[in-house]
């Protein structure tokens, strides 16, 4: 992986190589890197059988993205979006009929007042895109940018999000709110739009009161790699909210949207001979590196 600080993780049944594949096809300056399987070491988890990717990593217009068939537990859901910004019209048409094949669509692609050629759906996995024409610069010169969408026990906290998360990563900010008029479901002041900055990085949020039938989950999660312990223990601490939900660095903040808090070196780690590594790593919550380096040795 890159040295970027927070990469989107995706949670599929068994469909993450073909996924990966499909998703890399879409846009130059992509492709998949290192794939890990289940079966090595002794190791069979996820009741995944042995030689099935267990890990992908891939980049999308050149930003890194990571996929794990984890099982049928984890749905992915609209409330976490990929915001593709594409300049391109044949190549914008062309990934939304790829990613919308077997799929549902949020919203027709068409012209709307905040962009000549939009659209939004969810692809065959369940995994929630957005597709614009217009120039990535105007996301930082990012292809591709996750979108929070704040509904149902969240919606109204946006902003709150907004406040918490660019106060914990270095290199953060808001760069510009876009507000609803109350005219709709929302109440007046609460956001519409937001993009903003994470150690360095473009994401985008915002509030629906309409009734939507979803929330965060665990399909859909960020990793924060760190460079060592006090890294760890800062976004940890910072981060975790629910107790039961802590696991190989998983966390749940208050908003119900998932982290996971890694050393950068844990593919390393874990790629060790010795099954006392991942066996190590599978019943941590906070990830401890002194342990688990230990057990790698």
């Amino acid at each position: 992986m890159t040295g970027q600080k927070i990469i989107p993780h995706l949670w599929f049944d068994s469909a993450a190589e073909a996924a990966a594949t499909l998703y890399t096809s879409l846009l130059p300056g992509s492709g998949i890197g290192t794939v890990s399987r289940y079966g090595k070491a002794g190791i069979e988890v996820h009741g995944q059988r042995e030689g099935t990717a267990m890990n992908v990593q891939m980049h999308l217009g050149g930003q890194p993205m990571l996929a794990l068939n984890g099982g049928p537990r984890f749905r992915p859901t609209p409330a976490v979006s990929y915001f593709l910004n594409i300049n391109d019209r044949a190549a914008l048409d062309r990934a939304w009929q790829e990613l919308g094949a077997g799929g549902q669509v949020h919203m027709p692609l068409d012209a709307y007042p905040w962009a000549p050629r939009y659209g939004w759906l969810d692809d065959r996995w369940g995994v929630s895109w957005q597709l614009a024409l217009g120039d990535p610069a105007q996301t930082g010169g990012q292809v591709m940018t996750p979108m929070l969408l704040f509904t149902g026990a969240q919606a109204g906290q946006a902003e709150a999000a907004l406040a918490q998360y660019t106060s914990i990563f270095p290199k953060s900010g808001v760069e510009g709110i876009l507000r609803h008029d109350g005219s709709g479901a929302d109440p007046e002041g609460t956001v519409m739009h937001a993009q903003f900055q994470l150690a360095g990085q473009t994401f985008m949020t915002g509030d629906s009161a309409l009734p939507h039938a979803y929330t965060f989950t665990e399909a859909n999660s960020f990793v924060v790699f760190c460079e060592d312990q006090a890294e760890i223990d800062h976004y940890w601490h910072a981060l975790s909210f629910v107790p039961e939900a802590e696991r190989c660095g998983w966390l749940k903040d208050r908003f119900g949207l998932s982290w996971q808090i890694i050393p950068r070196h844990l593919p390393q780690l874990l790629s060790s001979p010795d099954p006392k590594a991942m066996e190590t790593f599978l019943g941590m919550g906070r990830i401890d590196i002194a342990a688990l380096e230990r057990a790698a040795k």
